[in-house]
């Protein structure tokens, strides 16, 4: 069980946590052809096979294996490799990225996570912590965060202890003080426990407990974290 009087601060993953992310990318994915379509047709033509799209993600990722953190990186060089081999100006990666990314920070929060967050934040400071490239100050959930560190721009993903502990010296609190919330077994809540952090284990998909290790609390959504930290 959490530690209540212990908790400083809090620390939130934020895809698929405070948002579904694959609508969000396969939306993305659509503004982004269609600039295709307008600005580079013959890559357009060449993305519209989702396998070669596919195959080429998967050279660009293979070839950049050290990038596995950056997924902007990996992105954009995803595009300009696809302007590449299609023919088109390779420059043209900047501004398709830049529609892409764009549309990428047009989320939909879950039903009831802004009221969640307005109700920490008027109690913890909040920061963002995440593999992804969403910018939270971007989003709908922007106001309520203090800071946030990304693993793009730390260059360590979670669940590596140190990009926990760098979230907690954004704050300048002890590690043990911040309580992790989100919603992968693996990455949020067992790296959390690792760096020394408390954490809850917000389930929005209802998987089962896939860790040895004791289950910590868990709830199928933030509002129902907020009754038991703020009651």
């Amino acid at each position: 069980m959490l530690n209540l009087s212990k908790i400083q601060a809090i620390t939130l993953d934020l895809d698929d946590t405070l948002w579904p992310v694959w609508p969000i990318i396969a939306r993305a994915e659509v503004v982004l052809q269609d600039w295709l379509a307008l600005h580079a047709p013959q890559t357009a033509q060449l993305c519209s096979d989702a396998e070669m799209k596919k195959r080429i993600r998967a050279e660009v990722n293979q070839r950049h294996a050290d990038k596995a953190h950056d997924l902007s990186f990996l992105r954009h060089e995803s595009i300009r490799q696809s302007l590449i081999r299609a023919g088109d100006a390779p420059h043209l990666a900047d501004a398709a990225f830049d529609v892409f990314f764009a549309e990428r920070q047009n989320v939909t929060l879950y039903d009831g996570v802004e009221q969640a967050l307005a109700r920490l934040a008027a109690r913890y400071p909040l920061v963002g912590l995440s593999n992804g490239n969403a910018d939270v100050f971007r989003t709908a959930a922007g106001p309520y965060f203090k800071a946030s560190v990304s693993a793009r721009q730390f260059g360590v993903a979670k669940p590596d202890v140190r990009i926990f502990h760098a979230a907690a010296a954004q704050l300048n609190v002890p590690v043990e003080s911040v309580l992790h919330l989100g919603d992968d077994a693996h990455t949020d809540v067992m790296g959390a426990i690792n760096a020394g952090m408390q954490t809850a284990w917000i389930n929005t998909q209802g998987h089962d407990w896939p860790n040895d290790s004791a289950q910590p609390l868990t709830v199928r959504h933030l509002a129902e974290l907020c009754d038991h930290l703020l009651a």
